[in-house]
């Protein structure tokens, strides 16, 4: 098995900033493994990912990227290991402090997971549910400042003029779009996006994740995207992270790693199953 290659943190020790060493990590993972039942999904998985960083992480389908994402948002609970997100182990998390945590990371899903036959602003207003403590039906029983701050998300990624528009009426970039300017509504510090353009055209594909990543470098929220499509992981992202048969394989610089290293991956995962 090959050993992953360690990248180092980015200098930010220049203009009074603050260096790596104190900069608290936005998610590290320790000797991490799941199985279910007798299936040994992620094993000895270590990752150390800072603040504001974009990481792709790819990998052929079945590696357990999907897995991976939901141990860090506490859907799933390790078999052994650590899952630290924010300073909290998710795991060791109860009912209402797990749900704290998950105010503070966003979640992109692959098929969007709107309500089709409301609005975009409706849409993206349900992103502030999770700190409400009632329930609420229609945008005017939403606080005037949540109506404003929803107006101004959809202005951010370019789908202001569609705001008043059924989600269902909306292209899958749209569609995508909206899902983003509902996260952005947590005021996440951690995004996991699992497979966010797997369902859209080449441009739309592109589009939606020079969004996330303009988003990303202007508030300074960190992004976890799995992604089948190498290209757009080298166009996108900061760091890649490549998971294949359940370990971590490679975790580097996007700089310092090619299209046709990333493809090898694929290409060797297949010649495991034939």
């Amino acid at each position: 098995m090959t050993t992953p290659e360690r990248i180092q943190d980015p200098d930010t020790s220049s203009a009074g900033a603050p260096t790596p060493s104190a900069i608290a990590s936005s998610l590290v993972l320790q000797n991490l493994g799941i199985s279910f039942g007798s299936k040994q999904v992620l094993r000895d998985v270590n990752l150390d990912v800072q603040p504001g960083q974009f990481v792709a992480l790819v990998g052929p389908s079945g590696a357990g990227k999907s897995t991976l994402l939901r141990l860090v948002n506490g859907s799933h609970r390790p078999t052994n290991g650590t899952v630290s997100v924010l300073g909290v182990n998710p795991s060791t998390c109860g009912r209402r402090n797990l749900q704290r945590l998950r105010t503070r990371v966003g979640f992109v899903f692959q098929q969007f997971g709107l309500v089709g036959r409301l609005s975009a602003m409706e849409n993206v207003l349900m992103g502030t549910l999770g700190s409400l403590r009632m329930p609420r039906y229609g945008i005017s029983t939403y606080p005037k400042t949540l109506r404003e701050k929803a107006v101004a998300n959809l202005e951010r990624v370019g789908l202001l003029d569609q705001r008043f528009q059924r989600c269902d009426t909306l292209s899958g970039g749209q569609q995508q779009r909206v899902a983003i300017a509902r996260t952005l509504m947590q005021d996440a510090e951690i995004v996991l996006a699992d497979e966010p353009v797997a369902s859209l055209d080449p441009s739309a594909s592109l589009a939606v994740l020079n969004t996330l990543k303009r988003l990303s470098a202007e508030d300074g929220f960190t992004v976890i995207c799995s992604l089948h499509q190498v290209d757009l992981a080298l166009q996108v992202s900061d760091r890649v992270v490549a998971v294949r048969n359940g370990s971590l394989i490679l975790d580097t610089r996007t700089s310092d790693t090619s299209e046709e290293a990333l493809r090898a991956i694929y290409e060797e995962a297949k010649g495991t199953r034939s």
